[in-house]
């Protein structure tokens, strides 16, 4: 039988956390994951959309129980919630605890970076805490020839999401491009929106409006020279038309 999806009850006594560690400085997997984390969250904060509010976190825990350890996900998102507003040092603001921001994420991704990892066995947990999307990322093909998996909650379970690239419960899809992240290549998980366009990070953005600007320098040179060409070739009409005895200025007077 399977369990029942959480529920979160704003009302509730706010557990003690004296005693929950929220960081336990265990170093990042290897260099792809760390880029992959980072490029799936400042593609969100940089890209412009009106996704309202929302929070983006990247291997940082996901608390459902102060008595029990949390789920890590490489990348969380929820939407219709605010970042901390204190001191970013007070532990109930350090990590995602569901029951400070009153829901779970709508999604989580997980990236494979080796056999040892439990991405597949962490699928019926987040069923549980009723997060809609589930994410599963293998670009090494360690656990599954399928490097891209995502999973939709339909009542208490997952099921298979055919087409990735348009997420009927958040404003946003997902799906692998091929192309360069800070310096390295690879098969990289990105945002597209509704039209399928890229979400693009800051330094992507940057790009694009130097890009853009150049264009518009380079489009404003040509004009330049067109008129200039224009101009020269006015003046020698003229110096000609006055080699033949006509003299345009007073042609023009007398009509």
């Amino acid at each position: 039988m399977t369990e029942p999806a959480l529920e979160w009850d704003d009302e509730a006594i706010l557990p003690d956390l004296t005693h929950v560690v929220t960081e336990d400085d265990e170093p990042v997997d290897n260099l792809f994951s760390e880029r992959q984390q980072r490029l799936l969250v400042d593609s969100l904060y940089a890209s412009g959309m009106d996704l309202q509010p929302f929070v983006a976190m990247a291997n940082v825990g996901l608390f459902f129980n102060a008595n029990q350890p949390p789920f890590v996900p490489d990348v969380l998102l929820s939407f219709g919630v605010q970042p901390p507003d204190g001191d970013i040092w007070e532990k109930k603001n350090r990590s995602y605890f569901i029951w400070m921001y009153g829901k779970p994420p709508e999604l989580v991704v997980e990236v494979v970076s080796n056999k040892e990892r439990h991405e597949e066995e962490k699928i019926q947990g987040y069923a549980r805490l009723g997060i809609a999307y589930y994410v599963i990322y293998d670009p090494g093909q360690f656990l599954n020839q399928r490097k891209l998996r995502v999973y939709e909650l339909h009542g208490a379970s997952y099921v298979p999401v055919v087409d990735s690239h348009k997420l009927t419960s958040v404003p946003l899809g997902i799906k692998l491009v091929p192309g360069e992240f800070e310096g390295l290549h690879g098969n990289w998980l990105r945002w597209v929106d509704a039209q399928g366009n890229l979400l693009l990070t800051g330094s992507e953005r940057a790009e694009a409006e130097r890009v853009r600007a150049d264009g518009e320098r380079v489009r404003a040179e040509c004009e330049r020279e067109r008129a200039e060409r224009e101009r020269e070739r006015a003046e020698r009409l003229v110096a000609r038309l006055r080699e033949l005895g006509i003299d345009p200025e007073e042609d023009a007077k007398s009509l």
